[in-house]
């Protein structure tokens, strides 16, 4: 799997409260979270974000609270991934999940700087920045995280196994 686009740059700690702020948590609705995402250090991230743009962040991405609506905006808004020097634990989880790609690379997080263009091959980790011809290799992702990633999240993954497991005579 291959993802390209144009690079936003964020700093360290960026917190779930400025992913999407805590007014927007009385929604569940996916669409209408990603109308508010990063609002929190860029009002008009939401309308400037195309599909395919890659988030790259500096350490502990998505500390604070435990919320799945921010892995849940940054998806719905068409981002094609997260680069950040790492993460925050739950944070991390919470976007397998809900089938957000996020990759762990200091030197991509450190070297890439706002609007260059990226290309990540995600199976063998390995990030491009097509602005620079730079390359970067990620952490590499758990197999079971991948698949979680390639069913489209936790809940996907779960109803595909369970209908296997229908399919094949079990309970």
């Amino acid at each position: 799997m291959f993802i390209k686009g144009r690079a936003w740059k964020f700093g360290n700690d960026i917190d779930t409260d400025v992913i999407i702020p805590a007014r927007y948590l009385n929604t569940s609705d996916q669409h209408e979270l990603a109308k508010h995402l990063m609002e929190g250090v860029d009002r008009d991230f939401s309308a400037k974000v195309k599909t395919g743009d890659i988030i790259v962040a500096g350490k502990n991405f998505g500390c604070g609270s435990s919320r799945e609506h921010a892995p849940i905006a940054i998806r719905a808004a068409g981002v094609g991934a997260v680069i950040a020097r790492s993460f925050a634990r739950i944070f991390y989880r919470n976007a397998f999940n809900i089938g957000l790609l996020i990759f762990e690379s200091p030197e991509a997080s450190e070297k890439i700087k706002e609007n260059e263009e990226i290309e990540i091959d995600a199976g063998n980790g390995i990030i491009k920045n097509l602005s620079t011809n730079e390359e970067y290799k990620a952490n590499s992702i758990p197999l079971f995280m991948r698949e979680l990633i390639v069913a489209g999240g936790l809940v996907e993954w779960t109803k595909k196994r369970l209908a296997k497991a229908e399919a094949m005579g079990g309970d």
